[in-house]
């Protein structure tokens, strides 16, 4: 029997585990229903203009084609609050790749062989897809959500100018594609005028609510079933516009429709990083003291929706200063609409940060971390609230101390073996504790079993296992008598799986549930349920969503060794260490999972993954996985994480943090600070390809 008061703290495996691994785990596209059609898309060849003529005769004429679907005959929708879902609508095309129309087909096979049938015209248009710092359309987005705009304190500019010692330097991160393991997929079916979809999502809530607006339905008419998602990374956190597609060709055709989004499609419809730039000035007392901060960050936006990758937020956060100014600029430009990716605007922009800080530590003489332990802080700098709780100390002296970093010689070109040069190098890492309403509910059956609805999403994490946890310990029963329900939108409401604030919301309030049922429970202690069980249920709004009086961050460090070849110019990462402060860790299993998961992100961020926006026909040239190159096993052969204990009253019930994004948050930072230790080097743009190694480019 599990131990009752140990279910949550305790490493428990993954409730679906077996079903992912034997195949029986059923994904968005492997829902079948009887009659089912398969559509594929048609995108658009150019990179401005307007649709001038359809030619579909030759699609439609082929064994098995439904129908094609175009701006002409499309369903009308209402007008989106997201421009990227407005498909079909009309004939203009605001980047290469809009999907300009969409072929249904009795077999997958016959629908794209037609797609590709499909003849588009266009009048096409001048077009500018690259992105520089001083382009003169670039503007200071409005401040709405506190992490875009500009913020100022003090007199940056003068106390940089006097300052002792400083540093003025400039980063650039590429393009960044999410490139789930499943793509983008939703099968949709209407009967008797209800739309049931099954979509791979990381909120099925929020995909409901989004298609009741655009096909003017009752919230109730609509049931978006998200069960099983095989990644994300920000790209399925809100709908895409495959959902959109899937659910208007089955409301044409009178037929179940399944679109599975082709890789390669995925950068230009579902979201991007966007290439951002970075000018990073620090200045400080002989003694490493900052005394100025100033981080500017530019990057591009598509022209129908703007999108800011808020690079300089976590700048705010990090390091005390009597003066800062952090900027963010945008720029519009003729682009696919760039989006969230693992950990937006802290993964750039705390590359740029870090890697400036360890430049600063070269100038000043002092060790990479002394210098980090200098600056450490009780209160925001921005805000100056008290942090909740701020152990980034401790991860960086516990970092220091498992990596071994008292016996680094600080020389670069210090080590090496025959043709490899061997550099070390670390960073602080830090993202934001956030967490939203979501409601619960909790029931008691009469044969011992509990079971916990809510529409949280799991997408890889181990939601599913963790919020069984959350309910066993509040309710006091063994682990194994508790079930859950989740990734449908006929569940209790909930928000999405995203900004690492999945199970602190939806955990927030199945503990809120599961200790009302308790405490009904308790009341009746020696007399028997009804046969309907107890009920219980809860809606965190109004106290998930309350102010605090406190900042609440995730803090860590990252420590990586590296071998450069000097030859080949190749590097790779020989250990990687990541410490973190991230609350109470609900599950050390799945909490690893999650630490190392993002910490090979980072990696890939650091040394392979990149993306080039081609000015001549304004599309990405690093479209799917045979050119984006993402990490492989081999690419991580010693990689690790801990945690210090944190115990955080100012969070949740729970004490907990999120963590799913902390972890590639200065990885590549240490690993670029690695490199340049090894090398002598500093290279100032990801990734860092052998090319760029051997050329010495900064």
């Amino acid at each position: 029997m599990p131990d009752t008061v140990s279910a949550l703290g305790s490493p428990a495996g993954r409730r679906e585990g077996p079903a992912k691994v034997t195949g029986t785990a059923r994904y968005a596209a492997e829902h079948t229903p009887p009659g089912c059609a398969y559509a594929w898309p048609v995108p658009a060849t150019v990179a401005r203009g307007t649709v001038t003529g359809i030619a579909d005769e030759e699609a439609l004429a082929l064994p098995g084609v439904v129908a094609v679907l175009t701006h002409q005959n499309a369903p009308r929708l209402t007008e989106p609050d997201d421009a990227t879902l407005g498909v079909l609508q009309d004939a203009r095309v605001p980047h290469r790749g809009w999907y300009v129309a969409l072929v249904v087909a009795d077999t997958l096979e016959t629908a794209r062989e037609a797609a590709a049938a499909v003849r588009i015209a266009y009048a096409e248009e001048p077009f500018e897809v690259t992105l520089r710092a001083d382009d003169p359309a670039a503007y200071v987005p409005e401040d709405s959500d506190g992490t875009s705009g500009e913020h100022v304190r003090g007199d940056a500019d003068a106390a940089f100018t006097s300052a002792a010692v400083h540093v003025d330097v400039q980063y650039r991160v590429p393009p960044l594609h999410n490139h789930p393991m499943e793509p983008h997929a939703a099968t949709a079916t209407w009967q008797d005028g209800r739309l049931t979809v099954h979509d791979s999502s990381q909120g099925s809530t929020t995909v409901r609510d989004t298609l009741a607006d655009l096909f003017a339905l009752p919230r109730e008419q609509i049931t978006v079933v998200s069960e099983h998602v095989g990644g994300g990374f920000g790209s399925k956190g809100t709908p895409r516009p495959h959902v959109v597609l899937a659910a208007m060709a089955a409301k044409v055709t009178g037929r179940p429709v399944k679109l599975v989004l082709p890789r390669g499609q995925l950068p230009a419809v579902v979201g991007h990083r966007a290439p951002t730039l970075h000018r990073v000035r620090l200045a400080a007392e002989a003694d490493g003291t900052l005394t100025s901060v100033v981080h500017e960050v530019t990057a591009h936006t598509s022209r129908i929706k703007e999108f800011m990758e808020t690079g300089a937020a976590a700048t705010r956060v990090m390091y005390p200063s009597p003066h800062a100014r952090t900027t963010h600029r945008v720029v519009p430009l003729d682009v696919p609409t760039p989006s969230w990716m693992r950990a937006p605007g802290e993964a750039p922009g705390m590359y740029a940060l870090e890697s400036a800080m360890d430049e600063l530590a070269v100038a000043l003489d002092i060790d990479p971390v002394e210098l980090r332990l200098r600056n450490d802080t009780d209160t925001e700098p921005d805000s100056s609230l008290p942090f909740s709780s701020r152990h980034l100390a401790e991860c960086l002296r516990e970092g220091a101390r498992r990596f071994g970093w008292s016996r680094r010689d600080p020389r670069p070109l210090s080590r090496a073996e025959g043709t490899v040069l061997i550099g070390t190098g670390m960073a602080a890492a830090t993202y934001p504790t956030l967490v939203s309403p979501s409601r619960a509910s909790a029931h008691a059956h009469p044969d011992g079993s509990f079971e916990i609805r809510v529409n949280a999403t799991d997408i890889g994490t181990g939601a599913r296992t963790v919020l069984a946890q959350v309910a066993a310990d509040a309710l006091g029963v063994p682990l194994d008598r508790v079930r859950t329900e989740i990734g449908d939108s006929d569940l209790p409401a909930a928000p999405l799986a995203g900004g690492s604030s999945g199970t602190a919301s939806w955990g927030w309030a199945v503990h809120a549930a599961s200790t009302r049922l308790a405490e009904s429970l308790a009341e009746r202690q020696g007399q028997p349920l009804p046969p309907e069980g107890l009920h219980a249920k809860a809606d965190t709004k109004g106290t998930a969503d309350a102010d605090s009086d406190y900042a609440r961050h995730a803090f860590g460090a990252h420590f990586a060794e590296v071998g450069v070849d000097s030859v080949s110019g190749e590097v790779r990462v020989r250990r990687l260490l990541g410490v973190y402060a991230a609350g109470r860790i609900l599950n050390p299993r799945t909490a690893r999972s999650q630490f190392i998961g993002a910490m090979t992100m980072g990696l890939g961020m650091a040394l392979t993954e990149g993306s080039t926006m081609d000015a001549a026909f304004g599309d990405f040239t690093e479209r799917d996985l045979a050119a984006y190159h993402v990490p492989a096993h081999a690419d991580v052969p010693d990689i690790e994480a801990y945690w210090v204990d944190e115990d955080d009253p100012h969070l949740n019930p729970m004490g907990s943090k999120g963590i799913g994004e902390i972890g590639i948050v200065g990885t590549a930072a240490a690993i670029g600070n690695a490199v340049h230790h090894a090398t002598g080097v500093r290279l100032r743009e990801l990734p860092l390809t052998p090319d760029r190694i051997l050329n010495g480019e900064a």
